[in-house]
């Protein structure tokens, strides 16, 4: 199985903490990303010390609260499906800020970590109504985002999405990549994607490649799998009768998302 497609493994984290992905840039083999996902049962409690990374929380489904510092949630009714169609709730915590989630329901959690720079940017909840929603594409190219830390926003160096894409649509695609530290035309961003699947039977396709097929490999990933993307072009096509649901982290040495698009596909826009 190719090293870029991470499998989720149940380890108990704590009571009633189970963490089924633990990736970090040590064991992803770069620099800048780290992505871990737990389940949270009601009642338990995830919660961290502040270290030299700061970290986007997104509470995929359940009802939890939220306190990092003096910032306290309440709280807050999530998701019972990341299949709802409607935004998440998340907290952002700066380098050196400790953290917690408390479980009201059970919970999925998703908690995102880059590099902090200074620590500047305060400790707080991120509403939906604080996320931009936008569809991409037309057609079986379409695709519908939601903003949940994009580079409008206050952090050192994380940007954090979740996209929905239809049955049998595309999606990241045009093939694009972001692997060059080539501002205007491009940055360099290395990138996870937390797959889900609805039914969760089903699967997706993702290509990862480069121009000089250096790395070329056609990946199947199921629910709950995470696509490691260290550089290249990484279309996801999703077969018919399922839909995909993916949460991406985005980090590098500047935190802008500027895409260059394959060359061979680009007439697809016109």
């Amino acid at each position: 199985m190719s090293h870029l497609l991470v499998k989720p493994e149940a380890i108990q984290h704590a009571d009633g903490v189970v963490r089924s992905h633990h990736i970090t840039p040590e064991n992803a083999g770069w620099t800048y990303v780290g992505f871990d996902m737990f389940h949270l049962s009601a009642g338990t409690r995830l919660s961290e010390g502040g270290d030299t990374n700061e970290v986007c929380v997104v509470l995929l489904t359940g009802t939890a609260r939220f306190v990092s510092g003096s910032v306290d949630s309440g709280i807050v009714d999530g998701r019972s499906s990341v299949f709802d169609k409607t935004p998440p709730t998340a907290l952002y915590a700066p380098m050196q800020t400790g953290w917690s989630v408390e479980a009201l329901t059970d919970c999925d959690v998703a908690v995102c970590r880059a590099p902090g720079i200074d620590g500047k940017h305060p400790a707080r909840v991120i509403h939906p109504e604080d996320m931009s929603l936008e569809v991409r594409g037309s057609g079986t190219n379409t695709r519908h985002v939601c903003n949940i830390l994009p580079e409008t926003e206050p952090a050192d160096s994380l940007l954090v999405v979740e996209v929905i894409t239809p049955s049998g649509n595309w999606s990241s695609y045009p093939p694009h990549k972001h692997d060059r530290d080539n501002l205007p035309e491009e940055s360099y961003l290395e990138e996870t994607y937390f797959h889900k699947i609805n039914p969760p039977q089903g699967y997706v396709h993702q290509r990862i490649y480069t121009d000089d097929r250096s790395l070329d490999e056609s990946l199947s990933a199921d629910d709950n799998n995470v696509v490691l993307v260290p550089k290249g072009y990484h279309p996801v096509g999703v077969p018919h009768g399922y839909e995909s649901y993916y949460l991406n982290v985005m980090a590098g040495p500047k935190r802008i998302w500027k895409f260059y698009n394959d060359p061979n596909h680009e007439w697809i826009l016109k």
